[in-house]
Order: structure tokens, then sequence, then C-alpha cells
């Protein structure tokens, strides 16, 4: 009598924070791969001025199809996309990455102020002997901790559009609660510094904080460090 058998694989689904690239993720994408998942990393209607956290959250939920063995990992803005789909279908984990953790009713525009990311970013400025008023560049906020050739890569794929609807936008339902969290922040974050995140994480989700020494990016910059505590969360 023969038998069959199935292995049953783990879903993670990347989110992209601001600019909504799946692409954001190439060099994290096959790490996790490689241990075993699946991975899946839509992209999100970022230049698409009528589309909000709900427009987002849809597009994930389409891509996510009939899967049910799902991790959500939240990079930056996408922390309010992914509560928004664990509010609409069932997944087993949400993984918060220098994310934004929103509260019920509150905008992603009004995510800042609540949460006191100016006086943080302008704290970590001065801490690293920077100007907290000079004029924003991406190289010094997002891509300091970069090696050469990712920057390069990363400046040639161009700047994605991105319209500020998202942070108009509010999930007001809090259900995605119920689904277990873990958070984790780069030690070198310039826009969310470590301290902010560590405090955010904590009154928020209510977990503490696993660091990776990294910038706001850190799926571009220690893709390694963030493939070996995703994997060992599942």
């Amino acid at each position: 009598m023969g038998y069959v058998y199935t292995v049953h694989m783990t879903t993670i689904v990347l989110i992209p924070g601001g600019g909504g690239n799946g692409s954001y993720w190439y060099r994290l994408a096959p790490l996790l791969r490689a241990r075993g998942f699946e991975v899946l990393t839509p992209d999100l209607p970022a230049g698409d001025e009528t589309a909000g956290v709900d427009e987002y959250a849809q597009a994930v939920v389409d891509a996510m199809g009939e899967r049910d063995d799902v991790i959500l990992v939240a990079q930056s803005l996408g922390g309010f996309t992914a509560a928004a789909v664990a509010n609409r279908v069932a997944v087993k984990m949400l993984v918060f990455v220098s994310a934004m953790v929103p509260v019920a009713g509150e905008t992603a525009g009004e995510w800042w102020a609540n949460t006191g990311q100016d006086d943080a970013a302008r704290a970590q400025a001065l801490r690293e002997g920077r100007d907290p008023d000079a004029e924003w560049d991406d190289r010094v906020i997002f891509y300091h901790d970069l090696p050469a050739e990712v920057l390069e890569h990363v400046l040639a794929e161009g700047e994605a559009s991105q319209s500020m609807t998202p942070f108009r936008s509010s999930v007001d339902d809090d259900s995605w609660r119920r689904v277990p969290a873990r958070a984790i922040a780069g030690s070198l974050d310039r826009l969310f510094p470590l301290e902010l995140m560590t405090r955010v994480n904590r009154e928020r989700l209510g977990v503490d904080t696993d660091v990776v020494e990294a910038g706001h990016c850190s799926a571009l910059s220690r893709p390694e460090q963030l493939a070996a505590l995703i994997a060992g969360y599942v």
C-alpha cells in the first residue's frame, strides 16, 4: 500500500513600508526561502492617491490567497498594513520590523507626534553629532549603513512614489491584537531610534524588542541577522 506525504510549508509575507515596493526585500527573501519557507513580497499601491491602508491590506490579502499558515513581517509604515490584514484574515504571527504599531483610531499621520518620533530622532542626531535641522537626505537617514553595492542597487532602482493617503488612514479595529507579535529594531536607526522603538513596542505590543545592528532598512543592511530572528520566531 502506498502513502502520499505532503510537506506543510509556513508562508512568510513581507510587507514593505513607504513606497510599497516588494523588491525592498530582495536580500532577505532568498535567505528565508533557503530556510524552507514560502515567501511572498507583494507590491502595495503606494502611488495611487485613492489608496489608503485598507487598499494596502487588500493587496496583501489578495497575494495570500487561501494560505492559512501565514506570518506577516512588516517594515516601517507597513505596520499599519499588517494590523489591517490581521483584522481581515487569520495569521499566525505579526513581526514588526522598525515598524509603526497602530492604536485604534490613530491615523498613520498622527502616529509620529503621538509616539514622540521627532524628539527621539533629534536626540539621536545630536548623539551622533549630526545637525537635527539638516535638509532631509535618504542616504543619511535610511541608507547610511548599507554596503556600497547594495546602496548602488537601491539608488539605481530609483525613489518610489508614495501618496499621503495612507497617512490619513487608521486601523479602527483592535482585534489584530489577538495575534502573537514580535518586534525588531535597529540599533543604528536614525528615523525610528532604538529608544523610541523599545518604548513603543513595550507600550503598544507588550513585548520586548529584539535588536539588530542596523539602521532603518535592516533587510538591506543586515538581512542575515533579520532572517535568523524571523526563523527563530517560527
